[in-house]
């Protein structure tokens, strides 16, 4: 320890706590560090523990959430021990590695400590891994964690873990830890006076960035006007960064520097955002949560926080992510207002209210709970874990992420049947990739266009190349290619004519070099058997990616030009007026879950034929029978599927009988029995027979209604659809001699002397009854025809009195009445009077009991 001890700043407030924590760590396996920012744990730690007897010259791993914390820890601890990066501290990170045979302390990034624990379980040579800013919680800190402590517990009991954290709930870390003891250091954080917007105040949504953007900026302008320092101002990500920028530039200010400072922006950038300005202008640093915690940077008086930040979130049951502008937690609040104590007195500016910083969540959102698991499952199955529940978690996986992910592995490849590694899985496990772009590599380097798969590996990993317009950027990823080839033959001139940020494409070149130089030989160790010539596979960019993304292969909906049905399912739509549209198949690599739709971010086109040449093994070929709407029918129709995408459909010459039938049965039980085709006759059984149903319950007759024939369809009509197709065809049935078929041959002769057809009138005629269900059946008749009868006809064995319509000679109602011998004494007296005249050629005598009832009128006297 003596030997790093003078190079650290004596005013640190850890330095007292380090005696302590070597001794603690001489005596158990573990420990938990909680100390504010600005304590400097994130170098004095590791430099002070080098020199420890337990560690007996063995490395330190110190993990740090993002790359540039990374560069910047190694690069502190170097200056603090006047040696170069490389010497005794070094970093790996993705991509980027200074290290060498004397490196002591090693500062990685969380994803490097799982590929180096695959490669080498037992971490030789390693004394001590640290989890710096454990309190972020990311996905890989969580796992590295989680497979540390199973090494510790099964190869190296020696190993050492230190976790360190800002504002953490330590009892549940040191739980995790088995009881591992807890040590506290105090902060060098100087008073923060807090100042919040007045209540009532308008606040600034995220959809609306530039609102956001003006509001941001005149809390920097508030503040810049009550401090003398640097400001630095906390907004969600890039866009709103360098929204804020254009409104500060819109009112310029003399000797200030605006400098942006997120984690898609170039790496000399970044570094300039951390140091105070040569020429000694006045700073307004605009950050994402990258700064929170674990960078210093110098000269901060000030922080102006707009209260919103990025997370992910991933639905499971779509199997899609996306990136959510969220409220801050309390604990991000308060890390970012500490960021203004740091040299002195500060001023932090919240621009929300006072009275909602209660409502915020206490802590932030584990990743773990909010993230695609297929890359964790990908991890634990290389492994050697099935079930997560075999390791130690602070926050065990979601079953249903957990799951999807799985899922998503065997759709790879990367799992067999029975969720085994496969040679593929272990091929992928090995690349440091998610699943999909681990999958993308794979193949681009079996099928012989290894650059092609790494450039989409690279644009798909980076940061956008297209710079950012008013209308949103073009989804087609070939543009971004054809502008990558420009920036490498051409230059950057040529770059920014394709649109494209040559600052951009400059990465994405060197991340495509990188995975390059990953990849191995063309490929054969896949469990694929599609080692075929690359002509017959990936030439074009769409036909790789659909490798990778089988799922998000789209086709275009009918009538829809920005709307595409996804393999999955789901649905997903272009941006308005992108040149994607109208095209019949594509694949979408980027898309979030949106509401009702996927918002389509980045996509390729895809012809049918790559598709069945790339995904031959997932596409289903079936022949079914379904009905058209435009038919009216059921067609047969042999079709080739990528799970809800349709390929390719032709209709079958001749489909089963018996299919047609039951697709016909299917369309009717959505229509109901209103779409059957019902004769006279059919709809007078059906009425007849509910009729005596209503008056007669007791004896147990059959419910004909339309809603019960509906429930009933396959039994009575299904039978008699054999060899019918469409609607049209329905009219070759006979309904009323199905529904007569319904009746027992019993109930059929009660229902002739129950419920007749026709009454014989006095007058000799036979007239129709018509039967209406819920009331008595209504019989037409002209009531010359009905004198000489006094008792009102009835029906139901005398039960049920019809109801008499009597007309006129002309067959107009006179009367409608139940009561015909009332009607003779009342009313036909006053009938009598206005309509003889009227039809004199019709009998109207004053005794209608005894007068002949007759159909006929008078023969004309002749002249």
């Amino acid at each position: 320890m003596d030997r790093f001890a003078p190079a650290l700043p004596p005013a640190l407030p850890i330095l007292p706590l380090l005696p302590e924590l070597t001794v603690t760590l001489a005596d158990y396996q573990s420990a938990v560090l909680a100390a504010p920012p600005g304590a400097g744990k994130t170098t004095a730690v590791p430099l002070a523990l080098l020199a420890a007897p337990w560690l007996a010259g063995r490395k330190i791993l110190l993990l740090e959430p993002r790359r540039l914390a990374a560069r910047a820890a190694a690069a502190r601890m170097a200056e603090l021990l006047t040696e170069p990066v490389g010497a005794t501290v070094g970093f790996c990170i993705r991509f980027e590695t200074k290290v060498s045979a004397g490196t002591r302390i090693e500062v990685l990034t969380e994803g490097v400590l799982t590929r180096r624990l695959q490669s080498d379980p037992e971490l030789a040579g390693v004394g001590l891994v640290i989890f710096d800013e454990f309190h972020e919680r990311s996905l890989e800190a969580d796992l590295g964690l989680a497979l540390c402590l199973d090494v510790q517990e099964v190869l190296r009991p020696d190993l050492r873990l230190l976790v360190m954290s800002a504002t953490l709930d330590t009892a549940a870390v040191a739980g995790l830890l088995g009881g591992a003891p807890v040590l506290a250091a105090q902060g060098r954080a100087f008073p923060v006076t807090i100042q919040h917007l007045p209540e009532g105040v308008a606040l600034a949504l995220p959809e609306r960035r530039q609102d956001l953007a003006r509001q941001t900026a005149a809390g920097i302008r508030q503040l810049l006007a009550e401090t003398t320092g640097d400001l630095l101002a906390f907004l969600p990500g890039g866009g709103e960064i360098r929204a804020t920028m254009a409104e500060l530039a819109a009112r310029p200010q003399e000797g200030l520097l605006t400098a942006p400072l997120y984690g898609d922006l170039p790496r000399i950038d970044q570094e300039r955002a951390l140091m105070p300005d040569p020429g000694g202008r006045r700073r307004v640093v605009l950050a994402s949560a990258i700064a929170e915690t674990s960078l210093t940077i110098e000269g901060v008086e000030g922080v102006v926080d707009c209260g919103w930040t990025r997370a992910p979130r991933f639905d499971a049951n779509r199997g899609l992510g996306r990136l959510v502008t969220v409220r801050v937690s309390q604990a991000e609040a308060s890390q970012r207002a500490g960021r203004a104590g740091r040299l002195g007195p500060g001023r932090c500016l919240r621009l929300w209210p006072a009275s909602l910083t209660p409502s915020l969540r206490p802590d932030r959102l584990p990743e773990m709970l909010a993230s695609d698991l297929a890359g964790l499952a990908l991890e634990l199955a290389a492994w050697g874990v099935h079930d997560p529940s075999a390791l130690r978690w602070l926050d065990p996986p979601p079953a249903a992420a957990w799951e999807q992910g799985r899922a998503l592995l065997a759709e790879l490849g990367a799992l067999d049947a029975a969720g085994q590694l496969t040679a593929r899985g272990r091929a992928m496990a090995r690349l440091p990739a998610e699943p999909r772009l681990a999958s993308l590599l794979l193949a681009a380097a079996q099928w012989g266009v290894p650059a092609l798969g790494c450039d989409l590996a690279a644009i798909l990993s980076e940061r956008d190349l297209l710079l950012p317009t008013a209308q949103p950027r073009p989804c087609d990823l070939e543009l971004r290619l054809q502008a990558l080839a420009a920036f490498r033959q051409q230059g950057g001139a040529a770059a920014r004519s394709r649109g494209a940020d040559p600052e951009a494409c400059r990465r994405v070149t060197q991340a495509s070099r990188a995975w390059e130089r990953l990849l191995p030989a063309r490929q054969g160790e896949s469990d694929r058997s599609d080692a075929s010539d690359p002509s017959d596979k990936a030439s074009r960019p769409g036909a790789l990616l659909a490798a990778a993304f089988p799922d998000r292969v789209a086709r275009l909906r009918p009538g829809r030009r920005h709307h595409f049905t996804l393999a999955a399912g789901r649905g997903a739509v272009l941006p308005p007026h992108d040149p994607l549209a109208g095209h019949e198949f594509l694949v979408v690599p980027a898309l979030d879950a949106g509401r009702s739709e996927g918002r389509i971010f980045l996509a390729a086109e895809v012809h049918a034929g790559e598709l069945r040449s790339v995904l031959e093994e997932r596409i289903e070929v079936a022949e079914e029978v379904r009905w058209d709407d435009g038919l009216a029918a059921a067609v047969g129709r042999r079709e080739e599927r990528l799970g809800a995408v349709v390929l390719a459909s032709l209709p079958l010459a001749r489909p089963e009988p018996a299919a047609l039938a039951a697709c016909l049965l299917a369309q009717l039980t959505r229509l109901g029995p209103g779409a059957l085709p019902f004769s006279p006759a059919a709809r007078e059984l059906q009425a007849r027979v509910l009729s005596l149903r209503a008056w007669r319950p007791a004896e147990g007759w059959p419910d004909l209604s339309d809603q019960a024939l509906g429930q009933e369809l396959a039994g009575w009509l299904g039978p008699a659809l054999a060899g019918l197709a469409s609607l049209a065809d329905l009219a070759r049935l006979d309904l009323a001699a199905l529904l007569a078929g319904r009746l027992t041959w019993e109930e059929r002769q009660r229902l002739v002397t129950g419920a007749p057809t026709h009454l014989t009138v006095p007058s000799g005629s036979r007239r129709r009854l018509a039967y209406q269900p819920g009331g008595p059946p209504v019989l037409a008749v002209r009531l010359q025809e009905l004198f000489g009868l006094a008792a009102t006809p009835t029906v139901c064995w005398g039960q049920v009195p019809v109801m008499l319509h009597l007309l006129s000679p002309a067959g107009r109602p006179i009367q409608v009445t139940q009561d015909l011998a009332g009607f003779w004494a009342r009313t036909y007296p006053e009938v009598r009077r206005e309509l003889r005249g009227r039809y004199p050629r019709h009998p109207w005598p004053e005794d209608p009991w005894r007068a002949p009832p007759t159909s006929r009128a008078q023969p004309r006297p002749r002249r």
